[in-house]
């Protein structure tokens, strides 16, 4: 394990002003995605929608782009390997390499996510296609009688085994224990969760000998369910969301990406800016989004190649003002201006 390099890729992924798109969608997930804009979800229909996206001026506020195992395969029209138009936009080409959730026997409403068999494989092959880094995502649910300790720490188990194998093949892992906003929990019951979730977790990787300062953490923001009757304000969630963090999350981590989890794109964008506003953290943070930065650009772009123009700007602009909330420079006086 190369420490020192671990340590420049983690933090040229959270280098301010950027952050990392999150492209890493299945198959399935691609479908649902096309399916809402009319676009019939084929390998050529991916492949364009996402080189539209690494060719745009919007990846200047991109500083990595997390990949699906067919994208880091894939051409370009003009036969140029989409990781390698990554790399020429200046960003850093990375992978998912979990496998996705399965039920979590005898624990109705839980999940556990499985890929850590033949991962060391799969990791020198990814590194031969270009990755630099590598995601795990888990996932919490909130429920009654839900989370168990057992979800949670089988999850944190399986995220410090694949981190671990991560470094030990000189890939940045990036860590992702997501608690779901579904539900109708409010903030308090999302901190408590979060809180006991980042503590299992930090605590399986110091077993696992992960070296902190040589990966990056992909949390969710305390938010309430998106059913529950009492929401919250901005103010609010970055207040409880740094809280959390602060009391979880070890000075040693370079960098912390949040995920948008289904939040709307402005909602996303204000509150990573709430967060960044109210300063003191020993770590940077930034995004690390899918659905706040693409739903825009999928929108305007429909499937259709006179659409590719508006669809740049559209990912342009969703890249700009999330790039300025990553420093604490977002207003909504800008976001109407750019649009």
């Amino acid at each position: 394990m190369d420490l020192a390099e671990l340590n420049k890729v983690a933090n040229a992924m959270v280098a301010p002003g950027r952050g990392v798109l999150a492209a890493d969608e299945s198959a399935g997930t691609c479908k649902k995605r096309f399916d809402a804009i009319g676009v019939e979800s084929t390998e050529e229909n991916r492949r364009d929608y996402r080189e539209l996206l690494f060719r745009s001026k919007g990846m200047a506020n991109i500083s990595g782009v997390i990949l699906f195992d067919e994208t880091i395969r894939q051409k370009a029209k003009d036969g140029t390997p989409l990781a390698k138009i990554i790399e020429q936009a200046g960003s850093l080409p990375g992978i998912k390499v979990d496998k996705g959730t399965k039920p979590l026997p005898f624990y109705p409403g839980e999940v556990i996510t499985e890929g850590l068999d033949g991962l060391r494989e799969r990791l020198v092959e990814y590194r031969g296609l270009g990755a630099k880094f590598c995601k795990w995502r888990t996932v919490i649910d909130i429920g009654p009688g839900i989370p168990s300790y057992y979800c949670i720490k089988a999850n944190a188990d399986a995220l410090a085994r694949y981190a671990a194998l991560c470094q030990d093949e000189n890939l940045v892992p990036i860590v992702e224990p997501e608690v779901l906003m579904d539900g109708d929990h409010d903030t308090d019951r999302c901190y408590q969760v979060t809180e006991l979730a980042l503590k299992a977790l930090f605590h399986e990787l110091y077993l696992a000998r992960v070296k902190l300062e040589g990966m990056v953490l992909k949390p969710n923001m305390v938010v309430p369910g998106k059913k529950s009757a009492k929401q919250a304000s901005v103010d609010e969630v970055a207040e409880k969301t740094l809280r959390v963090l602060k009391e979880c999350v070890p000075a040693a981590v370079p960098g912390i990406a949040f995920l948008s989890g289904g939040q709307s794109d402005l909602d996303a964008t204000t509150r990573l800016n709430a967060v960044n506003r109210l300063g003191g953290a020993p770590w940077k943070i930034t995004f690390s989004y899918s659905r706040a930065l693409q739903a825009a650009p999928q929108k305007a772009w429909s499937g259709k190649a006179e659409n590719v123009a508006a669809a740049q700007a559209a990912f342009t602009h969703r890249a700009a003002m999330n790039g300025l909330a990553s420093m604490g420079k977002w207003t909504p006086e800008l976001e109407k201006k750019a649009a």
